[in-house]
């Protein structure tokens, strides 16, 4: 009897766990759940529910054979139990490891110096205007020691702190690091020792890189005390760059939605309109940027959570080729899916940030050794820009049910029409394409099967029902359970079916370098980087955003693309006009 006191455990902790996550009614229903919750041992009949999920039938015989082998010392639910009692947490990577580049691809590994605009800047006369003003302009600043990193700076927290408590995008302010950085550029630059086009430029991080000294919350109530000793590599980087850090700013709790536990993230463009949040995850970065809050900001996108902050709130975001970026030091949502890039005010600001982080560390072994060559004079003109002649041609009929839905989609029709002409302008070569009829619907589940492993401990505690509770409503709650139960060999099959996306992906890049669209779900599957620019404001005073699509490690000819678009246009230099609501404070 004492040597089958562990698999008695086992066995216990299996049927409560049916019932903690609330699934026990639907796994094991009626008579049957309550046969379980008094069983000393797996049954036949219970693996025979579990069956229906894998969606494997079973005769008697082998539901037989397989509850024997769950049951004996050893056996499958030992492994289980032996595997969370390791604790592996949330910062311990996973041993596969994903590669967007197919066998056979070309992907050019030369190395080239960094060349950017360096325009003739006068400072400005407001503190307002310089707060806006796009980081190659404030390098200049900066350089010519016109102005001061300690005074941008001290400018930047001044604004964090007054307009937070309209936007509610900042979880911690960094303030006595950033006047060491920011003095320490200073320094530096006075002595001679300028060290590139971010030196003294104050930033923001996501609230998912570790950052010694400070708490690093995930946005979730879990977490929010939570300190990591160990720097990302990310803001190693920028800081090796002389970049000054500012805050860590908001992000939806556990990187969904801009809601956090400290309330939902607000777009600087109309923030008292409850509805308005900044979309997310990468809520605060895009939130920052758009107010002149930051130079600029690192998020972070497993499936849009760079793009579509950054086309609420109407930046310039760029979500880099999967293994073009560490993400050591940062949140595992997802291994195979999760990037790291910038949010910035034009796409060149994106390219310098991106020349900084890019490349190998040592620490993440998805990284790929892919230099990231910028620069600003490149010519564009051979390069092909795909776009889907469907989306451009045709009248949209009227809908007597969506009036709305019409209005909004002729708004947009008219917006891209705008900017197809404007490339037309840039003689670059134009190709109508077609894309693969695939849908990534099927496979989506690879990303929360991930994050259901990434946070297996928090799914399994008694902490993790509050992040259901106001102010985060997170969904994450029922997700990260129900994907618990994704059987091991559907979860490979779905990778499987990924490479074909891949295959067919390739071949439609192989006819084009950048397409005009977004195919944000396939694309984060397939690792192809993508960015996202405004384009014009609808009738209610919204950002509407413009997205590029690139070849894998294509962040140089995709971001051309985007500056000669923004060279041609003013969208992205528009400001939302904030005003500070007395009394007004988080949540």
């Amino acid at each position: 009897m004492e040597d089958n006191k562990p698999l008695a455990l086992n066995r216990r902790r299996f049927i409560e766990y049916f019932s903690s996550v609330g699934l026990g009614a639907t796994l094991l229903p009626g008579v049957l759940l309550a046969q379980a919750q008094e069983a000393a041992t797996i049954t036949p009949e219970m693996v025979g529910c579990a069956s229906k999920i894998a969606g494997v039938p079973l005769s008697e015989e082998a539901r037989k054979r397989i509850a024997e082998g769950l049951n004996r010392k050893g056996g499958l639910l030992q492994n289980f139990q032996d595997i969370r009692e390791m604790k592996l947490g949330n910062d311990t990577p996973s041993a596969l490891v994903f590669n967007p580049v197919l066998p056979g691809a070309k992907i050019s590994r030369e190395r080239t110096v960094l060349k950017y605009s360096q325009p003739k800047v006068a400072k400005p006369k407001t503190d307002e205007d310089l707060a806006f003003l796009p980081v190659t302009h404030l390098a200049q600043l900066l350089k010519s020691r016109t102005v001061k990193s300690t005074d941008l700076t001290k400018l930047y927290l001044e604004r964090l702190k007054k307009y937070d408590p309209v936007l509610h995008c900042v979880v911690s302010l960094t303030e006595e690091l950033a006047l060491k950085q920011a003095a320490k550029a200073d320094e530096d630059i006075k002595a001679g020792k300028y060290k590139g086009p971010l030196h003294g430029v104050p930033w923001g991080a996501k609230d998912l890189l570790a950052v010694k000294g400070y708490k690093t919350t995930f946005g979730a109530s879990p977490y929010k005390d939570q300190t990591i000793d160990r720097d990302a590599t990310v803001f190693t980087r920028l800081s090796e760059a002389g970049a000054v850090l500012v805050a860590k700013l908001t992000l939806g709790a556990l990187a969904m939605g801009d809601r956090w536990y400290g309330g939902q993230t607000k777009s600087p463009w109309d923030p008292a309109n409850p509805t308005n949040g900044s979309s997310g995850s990468s809520a605060g970065p895009a939130s920052a940027v758009a107010a002149g809050l930051v130079g600029f900001a690192i998020g972070s996108e497993t499936r849009g959570s760079i793009m579509s902050p950054a086309s609420r709130c109407g930046v310039t975001g760029l979500r880099p080729t999967f293994g073009r970026v560490s993400r050591y030091g940062a949140m595992a949502l997802s291994w195979t899916m999760d990037k790291i890039g910038p949010l910035c005010r034009s796409a060149e600001d994106c390219a310098l940030v991106l020349r900084a982080i890019n490349g190998p560390d040592g620490k993440d072994n998805s990284v790929i050794d892919v230099p990231f060559a910028w620069g600003v004079e490149f010519p564009i003109e051979f390069l092909r820009v795909g776009y889907i002649k469907a989306d451009y041609e045709g009248d949209i009929p009227d809908d007597p049910k969506n009036e709305e839905r019409v209005r909004r989609q002729r708004e947009m029709r008219k917006f891209n029409l705008d900017a197809l002409e404007v490339l037309k302008g840039l003689d670059i070569i134009l190709v109508p394409v077609e894309l693969p009829k695939v849908s990534s619907s099927a496979i989506d589940f690879i990303l929360t099967t991930e994050a259901s492993a990434a946070f297996d401990d928090l799914v399994r505690s008694d902490t993790f029902d509050q992040m259901s509770a106001e102010p985060e409503r997170s969904g994450w709650v029922p997700s990260l359970r129900l994907h618990e139960f994704v059987p091991a060999v559907h979860y490979i099959n779905a990778n499987r079916a990924r490479y074909r996306l891949m295959e067919q992906f390739q071949e439609v890049f192989a006819k084009i370098d950048v397409l005009m669209g977004s195919q944000l779900g396939t694309t984060n599957l397939t690792g192809h980087p993508e960015v996202s620019l405004p384009h014009g404001f609808d009738a209610k005073g919204q950002p509407a955003s413009l997205r590029f699509t690139g070849r894998l490690f294509g962040e140089e000819h995709l971001l051309l693309i985007a500056h000669a678009y923004q060279t041609k246009t003013n969208w992205h230099l528009k400001r939302p006009e904030l005003k500070v609501q007395e009394g007004a404070g988080r949540g």
